[in-house]
């Protein structure tokens, strides 16, 4: 692609460099410019313009793009129409976006002019989100770096849209002396609306005391209703294996796998499982609407995305999620 001030004489074909305002019209960045619009700019007083020439082996900003968008189509995603050398991948169910970090990278290691930009990995995404982004940086790009580039992506898929499933979740509630009913209700509503945004559903939740074999009574009473996900909010904060919510999944038959994340708010999270039923001893940020811990837990178990300690481990970056003052700052300098 040539790129420089041009004499409009010679401009025949070739794509505005800059918008250009006329007396009666305005041309926008882009153009591929008619004779109409070079009578127009002499007209004008604008004997020279910055524009681009393509040449044989470039590819139209437009046509790349849409190229390796085309590529990077996976179930559940559709592309926009280009327009500006941008072509936009968009969500079309609900599901849990993926995106394989080290092939993004490679895609935007082809050439300068193509770049690929994507959500963070991981994110819950529903119809008409907008999941990626491919750019055209300049007017054209190498048409062999864009069959490259699609080439790659392609053949492993770089983007994906794991669709959430429609499970029934159960809910146990436990209680101790003296806690307040607004505590129950809150956080009945707080887990309702987090289910129905995962397409899930809820059966009626379930009360107990606070105590091992009475949450495993409630958690076998769920699970003969079909719960395909079990849930234990308990009065207390979980803090040890052995604490009263995870001995109560035990009790059930259940495994537990892992204890706490590196989610802040969201640390008290416990993974188990009963038979093949996934279960979750809530952390107490679960009774907030606000986004926490459990969200990244429950859209990987809505989406069948593996969720093990090792995947728990792994959400340290970006897991901070809130500001914490919890201790008063060290003093710097000399003491006296």
């Amino acid at each position: 692609m040539i790129f420089g001030n041009l004499p409009t004489t010679e401009a025949l074909g070739a794509v505005l460099g800059h918008t250009t305002r006329l007396p009666d019209r305005v041309l926008a960045k882009g153009t591929v410019l008619q004779l109409a619009d070079l009578a127009a700019l002499q007209a004008a007083g604008h004997p020279r313009i910055i524009a681009a020439r393509l040449e044989p082996g470039d590819m139209a900003e437009d046509a790349a793009a849409q190229a390796l968008g085309t590529a990077l189509i996976a179930p559940g995603l559709a592309l926009r129409l280009p327009g500006t050398g941008r072509a936009n991948l968009i969500a079309e169910t609900p599901g849990l976006f993926r995106a394989e970090a080290a092939l993004v990278d490679a895609l935007n290691g082809v050439d300068d002019s193509l770049t690929l930009g994507t959500l963070a990995d991981a994110t819950p995404v529903y119809p008409g989100d907008m999941v990626a982004t491919v750019k055209i940086i300049p007017f054209a790009a190498p048409a062999a770096a864009v069959a490259r580039a699609a080439a790659l992506a392609s053949s492993t898929p770089a983007l994906r849209l794991a669709p959430f499933r429609n499970l029934l979740c159960g809910l146990v509630l436990t209680t101790l002396p003296g806690m307040k009913p607004s505590i129950l209700e809150g956080t009945i509503t707080a887990m309702q609306g987090r289910i129905a945004r995962l397409t899930g559903s809820l059966l009626p939740p379930v009360q107990c005391f606070h105590e091992a074999s009475a949450i495993a009574s409630c958690l076998e009473t769920l699970g003969r209703q079909g719960a395909a996900l079990l849930l234990v909010a308990g009065a207390s904060a979980v803090v040890d294996r052995q604490d009263v919510a995870p001995s109560g999944i035990v009790a059930a038959g259940g495994k537990i796998l892992h204890l706490g994340m590196p989610v802040d708010p969201g640390n008290l999270l416990c993974l188990a499982t009963i038979g093949t039923t996934p279960a979750l001893v809530l952390p107490g940020c679960a009774r907030s609407s606000a986004l926490n811990g459990i969200d990244f837990a429950l859209a990987r178990i809505f989406a069948d995305e593996p969720l093990g300690a090792e995947n728990i481990r792994r959400m340290g970056v970006g897991g901070l999620l809130k500001e914490f003052s919890a201790r008063p700052a060290p003093r710097i300098g000399r003491r006296s």
